[in-house]
């Protein structure tokens, strides 16, 4: 499953290069953090596929949080009026698919 679960993170980022890069022209700082948060979520992944034992949940989880952060981000620049929410559903859906398909690998 962890690799079912990286091809979707890796999804959600290819959704996320237009947004963020909207996202840059009026708050850079916002666009930054939301690519480094995407860019976590599927280098954890990857990190936590190559682990055993203890290590392996701990690294799904943190991706977990990772992709939370997304969304928030997503939700936040929409509530600043930097992105419209109709073009944000489609990596937020993305990224619903992620959050359940690690907590099913975390419990």
């Amino acid at each position: 499953m962890a690799l079912e679960v990286l091809e979707v993170a890796l999804e959600m980022i290819e959704a996320l290069r237009p947004l963020v890069a909207r996202l840059r022209l009026s708050n850079r700082d916002l666009a930054d953090q939301v690519q480094r948060a995407a860019s976590s979520v599927a280098m954890n992944i990857a990190e936590g596929a190559g682990r055993a034992g203890k290590d392996r949940p701990h690294h799904y989880r943190v991706s977990a949080g990772g992709n939370l952060e997304v969304a928030a981000g997503l939700r936040v620049a929409v509530a600043w009026g930097n992105l419209e929410a109709a073009e944000v559903q489609h990596a937020l859906g993305l990224g619903r698919r992620v959050g359940a398909m690690l907590w099913r690998m975390t419990h």
